[in-house]
């Protein structure tokens, strides 16, 4: 069992978005969904890539906010397009520079592995091209960012 586990407010979609996630990502499976007299989920714990995250459903008092996000280091492009299409999916919304939220209000960063050295250039000409390729992207495209570090 991990030490710290996150925990996520819903108003009242934890069971849909738990079933979403566990779709998504290989390595995940929902480990309980707590139901109340009514039928209702009030808690449920699952299993997204390995890391367990606990949830409830409380109601519409609060939101998710951007300063908390689920950050996922993709391989590929293949696999930052495959997570980034499934969590726009039906009401999700691209933002910028690899962040979007999913139908639930929930942020997430889907970042390919590359963008750290990319941005890392010991060059800082080259590292500030790329920096501003990717601040005029949504989805983050490796070409593109490729592209910024070999212009000259």
């Amino acid at each position: 069992m991990q030490k710290i586990t996150p925990f996520l407010w819903f108003e009242n979609q934890l069971e849909e978005a738990a079933n979403l996630y566990v779709s998504i990502f290989k390595n995940s499976k929902i480990l309980s969904m707590n139901k109340m007299p009514d039928g209702n989920v009030m808690v449920g714990t699952f299993v997204i890539e390995g890391q367990e995250i606990r949830a409830m459903n409380a109601g519409p008092e609060f939101k998710f906010t951007e300063a908390i996000s689920m950050y996922v280091e993709c391989e590929d492009q293949t696999e930052v397009d495959e997570y980034w299409n499934k969590l726009i999916a039906n009401g999700g919304e691209e933002s910028q520079c690899g962040w979007l939220k999913d139908k639930f209000g929930l942020s997430w960063q889907i970042v390919p592995k590359q963008l750290e050295e990319l941005l890392s250039n010991p060059d800082p000409a080259v590292s500030q091209r790329v920096m501003q390729c990717m601040l005029g992207q949504k989805k983050i495209v490796i070409a593109e960012l490729e592209s910024a570090r070999d212009a000259v």
